[in-house]
């Protein structure tokens, strides 16, 4: 297989095999800074999407029950995996990571996010991506790495009560 074009967006060939996840079995959560062709992209496809925008106009907790309704609405016992990327976590929380944008999730937020998540009995899997202590001092480095942990934590079932 390979790959048709030029500086458009990849398309698959025939000679590709089919795309391991179907557009409507994802759901982005706390976008904010969305490159031309990711944003062509995730229009194209139809992927669900709330931006930072969409969790400060309606909540974190909004947003996650119309993330969840999404994505189980066709199954509601189907697996979930969550790619937990730390840039989505606003740079003075999470420093150590290769696309530090202002404006990102608050600290609650990204643990409710995980929590939600956790919480709906049907998460099989998960990831933690954007983490790299290099791109910070020590002091940051350890605060992203501490946080990120915690946020496993949480996505593995752990509440405050």
């Amino acid at each position: 297989g390979g790959w048709e074009g030029s500086r458009d967006w990849p398309k698959y060939t025939d000679d590709d095999p089919p795309p391991r996840l179907q557009p409507e079995s994802i759901v982005y959560v706390g976008l904010r800074d969305v490159d031309p062709l990711e944003r062509e992209a995730i229009a194209r496809l139809g992927i669900k999407y709330y931006t930072m925008y969409d969790v400060d106009r309606l909540g974190v907790g909004e947003v996650m029950e119309r993330a969840m309704s999404h994505l189980l609405r066709s199954d509601p016992n189907r697996p979930l995996h969550v790619s937990y990327d730390i840039d989505a976590v606003d740079p003075r929380l999470a420093p150590a990571t290769g696309t530090a944008v202002r404006g990102g999730l608050t600290y609650r937020e990204a643990h409710y996010i995980a929590e939600r998540a956790a919480a709906s009995g049907n998460l099989c899997s998960a990831d933690l991506v954007e983490l790299n202590p290099t791109l910070s001092d020590e002091t940051g480095a350890e605060d992203t790495v501490e946080l990120g942990m915690q946020i496993v934590t949480s996505l593995m079932g752990k509440s405050i009560i």
